[in-house]
């Protein structure tokens, strides 16, 4: 398939180019739309009990959980004063205002206040000096986080005798997105310049080093062609934006130096332009293909996952993974095919001739952890063990305010209002009871009472009254009236905690709130807490699934590659090897804060649930694409020579100045991201850039020698069974079979080279 599909790179190589560049037109003009339509959630389980609690406030009690709320503070008045400085007449008039404005905005569903509910105490600051004004924006969360941008702009600042903040779910969110837009051009700011420098030095000209942003510029445009066609029909995260860009230049660059680098290579073998090429497509464009394919099925287990922030993630990288292979073993042969040997034109340096083989420094490397394998390679597995053992105390959390760098308005704000008022009003609790018919006041009064009983809860509100600590302190008001739907009868509650609401005590909390008798029938409890608990749950449900999916997957398709049982055991092993240390150095630094000064970041005792589960799933796929471009290498060797310890050392000198410059080149694109403002973006940046340059190195030089001479020709054995099944559906990359010796009667059945100068093969015997 591929020598054909090399064959009509060649030929067809003027007609491929035009036809890439309409699409790239084409893909630009509505690829850029997809920006427009991207969405800044998605880390909750739609169907779990929060999110349904959530849905049932909406649609059975028209209310919900207030996602924007101001802070209102009194610009006269002491602290201390009295009566307070937020009952001054002229701060009671201006923030009386700016509820109305808020109740006449349309994207504004529900508002109250301190001075509109009778200056109650718990909306209050414990000063006096500032208040709050809740609000719940309506729509979904892009709506809810526009409706909020263009309302602080309205509405924040100093006006007279007050001054406003915003703080809450909906600015939170909407400034970690804006923060990442900002970020993104930074990152690569700092990443395209520097990436062009080296690109120069690894292609030793201006031609050479172009091809890999021709090849990235493709694939990242594609990329925003196929999201924008998937945000028609579903959501997409916003934050998925980042892996197409930094994973679009990355592999372009990986695969464009493979492609070119193979293509010397048969050059220098003496063939002509038009061979190489078909040779190239043949070798290094299979083994790309593998390889892009293996990336693919790691980024889609990310779809088994409930949360489409996860799900964007894999839309994302499957598409610009399959887009940069596809223009990498068509679009750049055919583009190689016209420019021939002026590929290696523009060099800003002679260049020079390669080593003996045999004579380089990573088949040196090789050679000497050959010798010594089993020490070399227990001592390396020993050190990555105890890279990983902090991962054994993580303890995960969601996205809060504390993701966004410290002196951010929504994020000052917000800790306010956590600080500064001794009730935590915004972190309330909904607990739904849908399936009571128009229960009782008594039997109303017997949950409130259990549930304000359980530890870290201050106050339960609901329709017959307000309870604390077991008692009823005060009957029923107008402001309980939405606690019982006239509709349809069912009742709810709000649950005022004592607890930050994205931490471990909270998380207890929810389980005992879950846990407490209802004798109203099933009772749902939702917020930004059993949020959290939720999303772990349900992730923690697929994970067997997505690891079982990315380890058959991968074993299916090394299998096919190289025809062996154990080769891609060993890969498997040695990724997560790999990966469990990168996670233990996470852990250490973002968890436990160790750095936190020099990174900047506000480190929280918790580390971000999903982001473990995508650097994983993308830093397996990586890691595997340098491990089937090193033992595509060795296979082809031991296929030739039949040596396994020399088709070690000679496929790791045949892959190791390419395989580090390639890592050296995606470290810095990820490395970029690690600048961002947003701790679970630099977690995400630095986290991957710790994952290639380790299997770049440690694993590539020192565990796949010290595996494969402890295995010996056991690398390549598998049972009968499925030897008969690679012989028929597997691929590989090794040359085809050598012409035949003369037979007996003496006639030479040599084949002389193919002229692939023209539009058609000629062979001649």
């Amino acid at each position: 398939m591929f020598s054909r599909l090399g064959s009509f790179t060649v030929r067809r190589r003027r007609a491929i180019l035009v036809a890439s560049v309409l699409l790239v037109i084409v893909a630009g003009a509505l690829g850029g739309g997809v920006f427009g339509r991207l969405s800044g959630g998605g880390f909750e389980d739609p169907a779990a009990d929060s999110s349904r609690a959530e849905a049932a406030l909406q649609d059975v009690f028209d209310t919900g959980v207030p996602n924007y709320l101001l802070l209102v503070d009194a610009n006269e008045g002491a602290e201390g004063a009295t009566p307070p400085a937020v009952d001054d007449a002229s701060v009671s008039d201006a923030a009386t205002a700016i509820e109305t404005r808020l109740r006449n905005d349309p994207a504004v569903a529900e508002v109250l206040s301190y001075w509109s509910l009778g200056k109650v105490a718990p909306l209050r600051s414990d000063d006096g000096t500032a208040a709050l004004i809740v609000a719940r924006l309506g729509g979904d969360e892009t709506e809810q986080q526009e409706a909020a941008e263009r309302l602080d702009g309205a509405l924040l600042g100093t006006d007279g005798p007050i001054t406003v903040g915003s703080g809450g779910r909906s600015p939170i969110f909407q400034s970690v997105s804006s923060q990442i837009e900002g970020d993104l051009a930074g990152a690569e700011s700092i990443a395209v310049p520097i990436t062009l420098v080296l690109l120069v030095l690894v292609f030793g000209g201006l031609v050479a080093a172009g091809l890999p942003l021709v090849v990235g510029a493709v694939s990242v445009l594609g990329t925003f062609f196929t999201l924008w066609v998937i945000t028609q029909f579903t959501d997409v995260s916003i934050f998925s934006i980042n892996l197409v860009t930094a994973l679009g230049l990355g592999l372009a660059i990986d695969y464009s130096l493979f492609i070119v680098s193979r293509f010397r290579e048969e050059i220098r073998a003496g063939r002509s332009v038009e061979a190489a090429i078909i040779r190239t497509v043949e070798t290094a464009g299979r083994t790309i293909a593998v390889s892009a394919l293996t990336v693919a099925v790691s980024l889609s287990a990310l779809l088994v996952f409930p949360l489409y922030f996860l799900r964007s993630f894999a839309y994302a990288g499957v598409g610009v993974t399959l887009v940069a292979m596809a223009t990498s073993v068509i679009t750049l042969p055919a583009l190689m095919a016209v420019l021939g040997h002026r590929v290696d034109s523009l060099r800003l340096w002679k260049r020079t001739e390669p080593k003996p083989v045999g004579d380089g420094m990573w088949h040196t490397i090789a050679t000497v952890v050959m010798k010594r394998p089993l020490v070399i390679g227990a001592a390396v597995v020993a050190l990555l063990v105890f890279l990983g053992t902090p991962f054994f105390g993580v303890e995960f959390g969601l996205p809060d305010q504390r993701v966004l760098p410290e002196d951010t308005p929504a994020r000052i704000t917000t800790e306010r209002i956590a600080d500064d008022f001794s009730s935590e009003e915004s972190s309330a609790m909904p607990v739904v009871a849908l399936d009571a018919a128009d229960p009782d006041d008594t039997t109303i009064d017997a949950y409130a009472v259990a549930l304000s009983s359980v530890p870290g809860v201050t106050r339960v509100d609901a329709a017959t009254g307000r309870f604390i600590d077991g008692t009823k302190v005060i009957g029923p008001d107008p402001s309980l009236a939405g606690f019982r739907s006239a509709e349809t009868g069912a009742v709810r509650f709000s649950v005022v905690p004592d607890v930050v609401p994205i931490s471990t005590e909270a998380e207890t909390l929810v389980h005992d709130l879950r846990d407490v008798e209802s004798p109203i029938g099933r009772t749902l409890v939702g917020g930004q807490s059993a949020a959290l608990v939720d999303t772990k749950a349900s992730i923690a449900d697929r994970l067997p699934l997505a690891a079982g999916i990315i380890a058959g997957a991968t074993f299916v398709l090394l299998f096919l590659m190289f025809g062996s049982v154990l080769v891609p055991l060993k890969a498997i092993v040695l990724n997560v090897l790999s990966l469990s240390a990168t996670f233990g150095a996470m852990v250490w630094i973002f968890q436990d804060g160790h750095g936190a000064g020099l990174l900047g970041f506000t480190a929280t005792g918790l580390t971000d649930t999903t982001t473990p589960i995508l650097m994983f799933c993308i830093a397996f796929g990586l890691s595997m694409d340098y491990e089937v471009f090193l033992l595509s290498r060795i296979k082809e060797e031991h296929d030739r020579t039949g040596d396994n310890a020399a088709s070690v050392a000679m496929g790791l000198e045949r892959t190791g100045r390419i395989v580090t410059a390639a890592a050296a080149l995606l470290a810095v694109t990820f490395i970029a991201f690690a600048t961002s403002g947003i701790s679970f973006i630099k977690l995400f940046g630095l986290g991957l850039t710790l994952a290639v340059v380790m299997d770049a190195t440690l694993i590539r030089a020192t565990l796949v020698p010290a595996f494969m001479k402890l295995a010996g020709e056991a690398n390549w054995w598998a049972p009968r069974w499925m030897r008969w099944i690679h012989d028929r559906i597997g691929f590989s990359e090794s040359d085809p079979p050598e012409p035949p010796e003369p037979d007996a009667a003496g006639l030479d059945l040599t084949l002389d080279p193919i002229d692939l100068s023209g539009d058609r093969e000629q062979a001649v015997v």
